[in-house]
């Protein structure tokens, strides 16, 4: 029987002490628990398979934490992880108290740079190489970045870069011709193009044979031959893209080959300049289930590590798939809705729509920042873009929506998915920082729906705008489940009454609403108060005459909103309360507070953020309002016919 690798591994040390049939187990091993470990946390299982052999084999080369590695996307590093001392840890992944589902510099020193957003390895490495430069030291650098990464602009910026400065540093090209959906443009079928010419491949394969036929001299030959290779491949291969940017070409190379590995990456550490390691993978490897479809596995929560099949724990739809089947109603009606998104097709919903209508469907890969110009210049000339993208990967387009869509008011509608606590994500996904950065906007219409009929409402409301850029953002997972009626286009920066109440208003932001209510029937529970709970709807423009109202007949207002209180919509809230000498108002706003939330359970995060009920409770009963309330009585038990609001 053989001995198992895995449990006696504590670090990259004891990689190196292994044989190639002894790295090709562990591999397997890793791949394994990797496997049985997420079934049961959930996580990025398709990308982690496709790169275990690769990682094995770069810590068996290199020596972190001396050397660098920097990996882009960070959701390939799992295998990293669990060599890099945080085997035993592994299991908390992504859960409250746990380790990253990303590298993280305060987590682990062989994590040199943090990373979960795409194609910022290269310019990260290159800074790294600069400093060491600089310092007189001699460790070497090495950038993973992944194909579909090789959509992002910031990645070409850092290839320029890197070629023109001649720096030593190491640019490993996993090509799994994917990055969560199927990779589209240019650059996937250039690669694509290397991979499979003929002639190219004809050539090596024979010269291989060829040399392999000598007995003495076989291996000499065949080290002549790499490097007749390596001439030879700059005449059949088309474009020559990393050459000409500067950087030395080695591959396409089997990434699931170890001995391969070892050999290319052995030859290339101590060689001058720029080198691009083209290595091929696939996403998903050694999971059958994940093998065939690797877009559903690329990120998933608890599932059978058998089948592969998920553990369904609800049958509420999600809010992604409430608004892929409302973008197809309104694009059955309209046909000048047409629907973009970057790399994310199944992600943000859209794939029922590309298959609906592939004509009026665009996938953009990873470029936000291209996403929303694309889609500002569809709309200039009459068309309804529905920009669909994470909240916090819109980030990557800020300067595109003011310049490109909100200064020429041009009506182009973001559907900003997984906006507030995303949960197991962590801080690089967390949706909290869209209204504060978009309420500034001028032009920018910007709503958020408390449920799934709220979500299509503003859609249909949206659509309804012609001559304005809106902005919908609504969270990640299950909806309410609520029944669903027939659209309806709601009344411009108007909000909604949900609870007629007395002396307090608590003013809620999305699906905040419901803790708002159910704070609000504690409250009742508990002191007899009736207090009134209003769903904002739209950030911008603000409801200005409910807030007049408030302002004269309310004596304590509570905003709530999922999102950072610096800028957001208490800030506007207390912007209007100032501008309106309201200083007989109290305020209280509660929302993200000034620092970055960790991964963890959504329930456990918006109690430690004070957003959970339990906690929206605490902060009306720390008010000066109620505690003067309830120190003299000072209310009456609200009548059906009474209404204050």
């Amino acid at each position: 029987m053989m001995h198992c690798l895995l449990p006696s591994l504590q670090g990259p040390c004891d990689v190196k002490k292994l044989s190639v049939p002894e790295m090709a187990q562990l591999a397997r091993e890793i791949r394994d628990y990797i496997i049985t470990t997420l079934s049961n946390t959930g996580g990025h299982l398709a990308p982690s398979l496709g790169v275990v052999e690769l990682t094995v084999a770069l810590h068996y080369i290199f020596d972190t934490p001396r050397d660098k590695i920097v990996w882009d996307v960070g959701h390939q590093a799992y295998a990293h992880k669990i060599i890099t001392e945080r085997r035993e840890s592994f299991c908390t992944i992504r859960q409250t108290g746990g380790i990253s589902g990303f590298p993280k510099i305060s987590e682990s020193a062989h994590d040199a740079f943090g990373v979960g957003h795409a194609s910022t390895a290269i310019s990260a490495a290159l800074g790294m190489a600069t400093a060491r430069d600089l310092s007189g030291d001699d460790y070497h650098v090495v950038a993973v970045v992944g194909d579909g990464a090789l959509t992002g602009g910031l990645a070409y910026e850092g290839l320029n870069n890197l070629g023109a400065s001649g720096k030593n540093l190491i640019v490993i090209l996993n090509d799994n011709s994917m990055s969560i959906s199927p990779n589209v443009g240019a650059m996937a079928k250039y690669l694509t193009t290397i991979i499979s010419n003929p002639f190219y491949n004809r050539v090596k394969t024979e010269i291989w044979n060829l040399t392999g036929r000598f007995d003495r001299m076989g291996d000499h030959i065949r080290w002549g031959a790499r490097r007749l290779e390596e001439s030879l491949k700059n005449f059949v291969m088309p474009g020559l893209l990393f050459e000409r940017l500067g950087l030395r070409y080695f591959g396409p190379i089997d990434g699931h080959h170890i001995a391969e590995l070892l050999r290319v990456l052995r030859e290339v550490r101590n060689l001058q300049g720029p080198i691009l390691v083209h290595v091929l993978t696939k996403k998903g490897k050694g999971f059958k289930p994940a093998e065939e479809n690797a877009p559903i596995f690329h990120g998933l929560g608890k599932f059978d590590p058998q089948t592969g099949i998920p553990v369904t724990e609800s049958t509420v739809p999600t809010f992604t798939h409430i608004f892929g089947r409302t973008a197809m109603e309104l694009a059955e009606k309209d046909p000048r809705v047409v629907a973009i998104t970057a790399a994310m097709a199944i992600g943000t919903g859209l794939s029922a729509f590309a298959t609906r209508f592939p004509e009026r469907f665009f996938d953009v890969g990873i470029a936000e920042g291209h996403a929303v110009t694309f889609s500002a210049g569809l709309a200039s000339q009459g068309y309804r873009p529905i920009v669909a993208l994470y909240s916090s990967f819109l980030q990557r387009g800020y300067d595109h929506v003011i310049h490109d869509v909100a200064l020429q008011n041009l009506p182009v509608i973001f559907a900003l998915d997984r906006a507030g606590l995303v949960g197991d994500d962590g801080p690089t996904h967390h949706g909290v920082f869209d209204l504060a950065y978009l309420r500034h906007i001028p032009n920018l219409v910007v709503m958020a729906p408390r449920d799934e009929n709220e979500l299509r409402h503003m859609f249909f409301t949206a659509l309804q705008i012609t001559d304005r850029p809106c902005a919908i953002r609504y969270p990640r997972g299950r909806a309410i489940g609520i029944p669903l009626s027939e659209p309806q286009v709601l009344e411009l920066g108007k909000s909604q009454v949900i609870q007629f109440g007395q002396q307090i208003c608590l003013l809620a932001v999305g699906p905040l609403v419901y803790s708002a209510l159910d704070a609000a029937a504690e409250i009742k529970k508990r002191h007899g108060l009736t207090i009134s709970v209003v769903d904002a709807r739209f950030i911008k423009p603000l409801d200005e005459e409910l807030l007049n109202h408030i302002i004269e007949e309310f004596h304590c207002l509570v905003t709530l909103e999922e999102g950072v209180l610096a800028g957001g919509f208490g800030s506007a809230v207390a912007e209007f309360v100032a501008d309106n000498s309201a200083e007989s108002l109290e305020l209280i706003r509660l929302g993200i507070p000034d620092r970055f939330v960790e991964q963890g359970d959504r329930s456990l995060l918006l109690d430690a953020v004070d957003l959970s009920p339990a906690a929206i409770v605490r902060a009306i009963e720390s008010s000066r309002t109620l505690k003067k309330l309830v120190e003299f009585n000072d209310f009456m038990p609200l009548d059906t016919e009474s209404r204050t609001v």
